[in-house]
């Protein structure tokens, strides 16, 4: 809600994108509009922090957010800066004005990664696919959101194994 009232206009797809990909805050703010596959509900990062390319999948929350700003410029950025629109918008000031509207402490914006990723792990996702999603090169990375897929692997050790006599 603090979101779709921000004075920034794109602060809810901002934070509805990382959270729902787990990218980071700079891939996301170096989108452009022809990374972006409405249609096929992806988004193409050309060079994550790593230096890999990788694919991000796109809700369709996030693909109706896209479509309403989406003004057929494809070079443009996703969040361009008000003044300079060669320049990613810095949002900061106005993230802070959103947490501050939702109650919010302690918060970074990089945490929306992490709880995309527990999110996932929470609903069963394999630390695999959790890392393969995020851009992880080491699952020694990933492993960190080990302890909250416990019930995963309690459900799959007994759906396989669970009727041995």
């Amino acid at each position: 809600e603090a979101c779709r009232a921000s004075k920034w206009p794109r602060m809810y797809l901002l934070v509805l994108a990382a959270l729902t990909t787990g990218a980071r805050k700079g891939e996301l703010l170096g989108l452009r509009w022809s990374d972006v596959d409405v249609d096929r509900a992806v988004a193409h990062v050309g060079r994550s922090k790593n230096g890999d390319p990788k694919v991000l999948p796109l809700v369709p929350a996030v693909v109706e957010q896209l479509r309403a700003f989406d003004r057929g410029q494809p070079e443009a950025l996703v969040f361009p800066s008000s003044r300079d629109v060669r320049r990613p918008y810095s949002f900061e000031s106005r993230w802070h004005e959103t947490l501050k509207a939702a109650k919010v402490r302690s918060f970074r914006f990089h945490d929306l990664r992490h709880s995309c990723a527990s999110y996932l792990a929470q609903h069963g996702a394999t630390l695999l696919e959790i890392g393969d999603l995020l851009g992880h090169r080491q699952i020694a990375m990933t492993k960190r959101y080990s302890h909250l897929a416990a019930s995963h692997r309690s459900a799959l050790v007994n759906r396989v194994m669970g009727d041995l006599r």
